[in-house]
């Protein structure tokens, strides 16, 4: 599928100069960061070619596309929340406050977002007001924002398709480095999944700081000696 500006087109003929993309990378991982990248583009009728989901590119291509992004939109940002945070607060709080931490950057460079196009069918970005975790942690100086759910985002709009291809490049780089500290793990080609090597070291050596230890893991196996 062919991703386009038709969504992005319809917030900016209603008002909107700037549009925020908005995907995450990294919800379902074992180990290291959940990672959201933003792509804020004003009015435009063309984006880098082959530009698609993270997902459907390779990871050479990904690379090659996130270096063409940086000609696209008018601010590119990707935010991350740790496992210890996620451990403490719950898998969509992180996903919150790494958003915002994203939107901060853009905010940071003079940009004013007016409205999101998020992809999924669930709002994770906008914290109910008791989420004083995103409320205190990345929303200073970023205002609430209108958000439009687009189930298949990521394969639909180019704005979260760019989102999406800025956090998987830059959130699989962070695992490759993670992996040169703890290499038993896979991490330069699991990226913190739950491959079959993974769970052979989680078994054998344990979860270490970089794995969400709140979550269901594999248990050590002791050995008899």
């Amino acid at each position: 599928m062919t991703v386009s500006l038709v969504r992005e087109c319809e917030l900016w003929d209603a008002g909107a100069r700037v549009v925020a993309g908005i995907d995450e990378v990294g919800r379902g991982a074992l180990a290291g960061p959940v990672s959201v990248g933003v792509v804020a583009v004003t009015r435009c009728d063309a984006w880098p070619s082959g530009l698609a989901d993270s997902k459907q590119l390779t990871a050479p291509r990904r690379v090659q596309m996130a270096d063409a992004l940086a000609g696209f939109g008018v601010a590119r940002a990707v935010g991350h929340a740790s496992p210890a945070e996620i451990d403490e607060h719950g898998i969509v709080p992180a996903l919150r406050v790494a958003g915002w931490r994203a939107l901060a950057q853009i905010a940071a460079e003079g940009v004013a977002v007016d409205a999101v196009l998020l992809d999924g069918k669930h709002d994770w970005l906008m914290p109910p007001s008791a989420d004083l975790f995103a409320a205190s942690a990345a929303r200073e100086n970023v205002p609430a924002l209108p958000v439009t759910m687009v189930i298949g985002g990521d394969n639909l709009c180019a704005s979260i398709a760019a989102g999406s291809v800025l956090a998987k490049v830059e959130r699989d780089a962070l695992m490759v480095q993670a992996h040169g500290a703890h290499p038993h793990y896979g991490w330069d080609g699991n990226k913190g999944y739950g491959a079959e090597g993974h769970l052979d070291a989680l078994r054998r050596l344990g979860p270490t700081a970089m794995h969400r230890r709140s979550w269901k893991l594999p248990e050590r196996e002791t050995v008899d000696v």
